[in-house]
């Protein structure tokens, strides 16, 4: 009985979302060899804008939450709808 819980909630078998997010990962991740991206470079942007925010005061750090909390007023909720119509097919 779990197992059907599971599988409902990941959308398919275990196995094969994993399958699925394999190939997904390998899609991706050529992709972002074409561009000349790589993970580190990602980090380290990441760690910069973390940084960058930081160094503009914690007023720029609470209008991007508050970004992210209007995101996911929009986001979760749409999340949810898809989540509940995807467990009754």
């Amino acid at each position: 009985m779990a197992n059907g819980g599971i599988e409902r909630f990941l959308g398919g078998s275990v196995l094969s979302v994993l399958v699925r997010l394999l190939f997904i990962s390998l899609l991706v991740g050529a992709a972002m060899a074409f561009l000349g991206l790589s993970p580190a470079g990602l980090y380290e942007s990441a760690l910069r804008f973390v940084r960058s925010l930081g160094n503009l005061g914690f007023g720029a750090v609470r209008e991007v939450g508050g970004w992210a909390i209007a995101g996911a007023l929009i986001v979760v909720p749409l999340w949810l709808i898809s989540r509940l119509f995807a467990s009754k097919r």
